[in-house]
């Protein structure tokens, strides 16, 4: 029998030196962790001891009330984490600290599952090796433990080189209940002995452990409490006041601003979690960074586990706030939950409930959705070819400038809800610059129906208006794209005739403009799409529409541009008296026939084709006039 009053000397179970090694410097990246792990650790501590005196209530003494304390010693550069719990006895440290990867939690945690007591526990730590982070900060470590009703107190003291030591020391130098780990800390680590910087950490990392938290800021000093051990996501909603939620938002966003919706849920059934998140007031300066990564804290059973957890998909970013698990497994490192059927669910959970909330806040606050959707709405567009399980949710929630409006947003129930009678299709035009669009002339035949027209001027829309087939059986269809299908739809004027009534001398100068330009375009068309300007230019049926097709070309990712369509309006006046110029115009009618092709990009923001020819064609055309001017004088 071991000489339970003696100092020993015992050899890791593990190949300590390397496993320590690659706990350092791979298993976790931030070496701010070693104080949510120690944390952690005191937590379950006071669970276990929690648990414990439900049987025994004996071992809490006069001390019945849970606590950590956070130590600081700058002086002797020293931290000390200490708690109240349940404390370790001789072979308890040797089992938990010796031993690399063996918990007593996980034991801890197998006794009572085989007791079917579980329900009541919140135990955090189950692999063993959250301790061992202590060593990325300290170059040596003593735990002082005294186990609760025992009249004992050990010192366990190491500094991870391969062999540790265990020894009696005077319950007067150990706490009265429970476990005080101090980490003498390396050089280049001392400024976690700051109070600032601890208590930041604490509040951060693990802020909402259920058990209260005080920093002592040198010895001496008077505790002071730095979290209560309550977290505000499992409080009822209708004891929390409005403050308290944003005061939770700026600390978790990082924000000033007021929060412009609260989302606040717990979900029961297979699993259990917690949901506090919160959309901003305003943009987040990170809301277009190429990772698109999201910012959802992670936390299980209240312990911190990452900022940036995969819950929810990206096009939902801005969201900010946490999810608290009380399933989910901590992996070995904490810091990178691997992808399992739990977090799946979490994630189809969380997402859903988050739309279908911004979708009650649509229908019942349309100002607030409104100023939501400005600032995120170029975001939430993302998710229309992104998620194609929830595109119909998505257009639900989708909001739109249009020629119908000039401020108040549309959505696309409103769109249809106002279609024309001969109507089949929900009309868009995407660019850069909503002046622009309302200035085109492909609009002119729509406003001549009173047909509304959707204005996409965020580069994204070029891209989810190719793969969103239809909205309430209503296909989308670009307006500079294709045919514009208005035949159907009867004129506001119903003493005006069709824009694409021609005659025998329109249709042969369209056929001359088509000869003239040859490969520059696909067609020449009588367009019923004008009713002001003379021409303007569309793409082919089948293929992008003209923005996309910008994009794509911007993007290097474009091999070959396809031939637009050239739209002449066949009652313009111009385009009536140049059709009725004989052959022996042909130079002037092909300068015409060129001029009225650039004059169709300049409108539709591009250059003329061939500056250089562009303006000795507009020269002659001058001379020409000035010719005739002086011809009428004489």
């Amino acid at each position: 029998m071991t000489d339970t009053k003696t100092t020993e000397t015992r050899t890791f179970e593990a190949d300590v030196s390397r496993l320590l090694h690659m706990m350092v410097h791979s298993v976790y990246s931030d070496r701010d962790i070693f104080l949510r792990e120690l944390i952690s650790n005191a937590a379950d501590a006071c669970e276990k001891l929690r648990f414990e005196a439900i049987t025994r209530p004996e071992l809490l003494g006069e001390d019945a009330r849970p606590r950590i304390g956070i130590l600081a010693d700058p002086d002797n550069k020293q931290l000390s984490v200490e708690d109240n719990g349940i404390g370790m006895g001789r072979d308890e440290m040797a089992e938990a600290l010796g031993t690399i990867a063996r918990s007593g939690t996980r034991a801890f945690i197998e006794r009572v599952e085989a007791g079917k007591a579980t329900e009541d526990s919140q135990l955090i730590g189950q692999f063993g090796v959250g301790f061992y982070s202590a060593f990325m900060v300290a170059d040596h470590v003593d735990v002082i433990s005294r186990q609760a009703g025992s009249e004992e107190a050990w010192r366990w003291s190491s500094n991870g080189k391969g062999t540790y030591e265990i020894a009696p020391v005077p319950l007067a130098a150990s706490p009265k209940r429970g476990t005080r780990v101090v980490l003498h800390l390396m050089e280049d680590a001392t400024s976690y002995t700051t109070p600032y910087r601890l208590e930041g950490l604490a509040k951060s990392q693990s802020g909402h452990v259920p058990v209260p938290i005080a920093l002592v800021e040198k010895p001496g000093a008077e505790p002071r409490d730095i979290a209560d051990g309550t977290a505000l996501w499992v409080r009822q909603k209708s004891e929390i006041k409005p403050e308290e939620y944003t005061d939770f938002y700026r600390s978790v966003a990082g924000q000033y601003d007021e929060p412009a919706a609260t989302i606040h849920f717990r979900a029961e059934g297979r699993q259990e979690y917690s949901v506090l998140a919160f959309v901003p007031g305003s943009r987040p300066f990170d809301l277009f960074d190429q990772d698109r990564k999201g910012r959802m804290k992670l936390y299980v059973r209240r312990v911190f586990i990452t900022d940036d957890a995969n819950v929810l998909p990206r096009y939902l970013r801005f969201v900010r706030g946490l999810v608290d698990s009380a399933d989910l497994p901590l992996n070995v490192s904490r810091e990178m939950i691997q992808e399992s059927p739990l977090l799946a669910a979490i994630r189809k959970g969380v997402t859903n409930r988050v739309l279908g909330d911004l979708a009650k806040l649509a229908d019942n606050d349309t100002q607030a959705y409104a100023r939501i959707w400005e600032n995120f709405g170029v975001v939430l567009k993302e998710g229309l070819y992104e998620d194609y399980e929830r595109r119909e949710q998505l257009l639900k929630l989708a909001r739109f400038r249009s020629t119908a409006s000039d401020e108040t947003l549309r959505s696309l129930a409103d769109y249809v809800a106002a279609m024309k009678e001969g109507q089949k299709a929900i009309f868009f035009m995407a660019g850069d610059d909503r002046a622009r669009l309302e200035a085109s002339p492909h609009l002119e035949g729509f406003r001549a129906r009173g047909i509304e027209v959707l204005l996409l001027t965020d580069p994204v829309d070029s891209f989810w208006t190719t793969i969103a087939p239809e909205f309430d059986g209503k296909p989308f269809k670009s307006v500079t794209q294709g045919a514009a299908d208005l035949s159907d739809i009867p004129l506001l004027d119903t003493a005006a005739k069709s824009m694409a009534e021609t005659n025998p001398e329109i249709d042969g100068f369209l056929a001359f403009v088509k000869s003239t330009l040859g490969d520059e375009v696909s067609d020449v068309k009588a367009s019923d799409r004008l009713t002001e300007s003379a021409v303007c230019l569309v793409a082919p049926e089948h293929g992008p529409d003209r923005q996309f097709e910008r994009l794509l070309n911007a993007a290097g990712r474009l091999d070959k541009a396809a031939k637009p369509v050239l739209e002449i309006n066949p009652r313009h006046e111009r385009v009536a008296a140049l059709a009725q110029l004989g052959d022996d115009e042909r130079a002037f009618k092909e300068d015409a026939a060129h001029l009225l092709y650039d004059e169709a990009r300049v409108l539709d923001g591009d250059k003329p084709a061939d500056a250089k020819a562009f303006s000795a064609r507009l020269a002659r055309m001058i001379e020409r006039g000035l010719a005739a001017q002086e011809q009428d004088r004489s």
